[in-house]
């Protein structure tokens, strides 16, 4: 299994056209040949989680699928090639799952019992997160009064070496993706952070939402360029 999220930049004119691809490639993208899941996803800070946080310069798609094979059909079909028409950057990373727990709009995308060669992770090479969650309404106010000690330990550690808000919508369908030097250092985050284990137990005690899903990854490749530069500087993927 493989899984890919692509980061589209545009400029200008073009955010109409993103903003209509949005609209009309959903369904597109997911019944391309052999995509077992597929989202088309607006980005941004993560700050607050709000609309103030979106960027209207940058969109991604994310996709599982089977196989090099598969993941070509996706890249040379017509939804794609349009958002690479009118991107004027565009960045690549490709994943493969280490572990997912939660669903994304009723399903399990992340996980492969069938996979014969089940990931084991050097703790000391990059990894990637994906949390993503369904707010119910009645907790939004909580909720974002709850994000910016997190956001903030978050985003001055120095082992996160890319970060990015993520979202089906505006508001109320929430995620973050990002990647880290080291399985070592995403857990030692998690589990020694203050704010970040506060947050773990007000979720516990408040229920804030309908649906979760934390999944784990490990980073095989990154290509491209997001905002101006290479993302491949950005991460190492030596010892």
């Amino acid at each position: 299994m493989q899984v890919w999220l692509d980061v589209f930049g545009v400029r200008g004119i073009h955010r109409a056209s993103a903003l209509a691809f949005m609209a009309t490639h959903r369904r597109a993208i997911r019944r391309l040949p052999h995509v077992r899941f597929a989202k088309l996803l607006g980005t941004g800070s993560g700050e607050t989680f709000t609309m103030r946080d979106a960027d209207p310069d940058h969109w991604a798609i994310l996709t599982v699928v089977d196989s090099d094979r598969a993941r070509h059909s996706v890249v040379v079909a017509r939804p794609f090639q349009r958002w690479m028409s009118i991107s004027e950057e565009s960045a690549h990373i490709r994943m493969r799952p280490i572990a997912s727990h939660g669903s994304w709009s009723g399903q399990h995308p992340f996980d492969d019992e069938s996979d014969a060669k089940p990931v084991k992770p050097d703790p000391d090479q990059p990894v990637a997160s994906i949390t993503r969650a369904r707010l119910k309404p009645r907790m939004l106010t909580t909720f974002w009064r709850a994000v910016p000690p997190v956001v903030s330990d978050l985003t001055d550690d120095p082992a996160v070496t890319f970060t990015l808000g993520i979202g089906e919508a505006p508001v109320g369908l929430q995620g973050t993706f990002s990647i880290w030097r080291s399985g070592r250092a995403m857990s030692e985050f998690a589990y020694r952070r203050p704010a970040h284990r506060q947050a773990i137990e007000q979720t516990r005690a408040l229920d804030w939402y309908a649906e979760e899903l934390f999944a784990r990854f490990a980073v095989e490749s990154v290509e491209g360029v997001y905002r101006g530069r290479t993302l491949s500087e950005r991460i190492s993927f030596e010892p």
